[in-house]
């Protein structure tokens, strides 16, 4: 996904992960996207300082799915065809530094 298209699904509602269910991409109350580790709750920006360049790859980005969500919250989709859990070429999944 493009920064634009994980921009516009937050914008829209929609549930975006990153890597691995466990991250969540919001929307601050001040505006800023933010990708959070939902166990520990430490966030880092979605992008760096000059909210250009994306915090991640574009292919680790992935919308939940909603129809069976509920039910098996494990199997979300990703574009390249791999379900949640391990990012592409074996990258884990790490907690994020706190930020202040």
């Amino acid at each position: 996904m493009t920064l634009e298209d994980i921009k516009a699904a937050v914008d829209a509602g929609q549930t975006v992960h990153w890597a691995n269910t466990g991250y969540v991409v919001h929307k601050d109350r001040l505006g800023q996207y933010l990708i959070t580790y939902v166990p520990n709750g430490s966030c880092i920006g979605l992008t760096d300082r000059s909210g250009h360049r994306l915090n991640g790859k574009e292919a680790e980005f992935f919308i939940a799915r909603s129809e069976d969500g509920a039910e098996n919250p494990g199997s979300q989709s990703r574009p390249d065809g791999q379900e949640g859990g391990v990012a592409s070429g074996g990258a884990g999944a790490l907690p994020l530094g706190r930020q202040i």
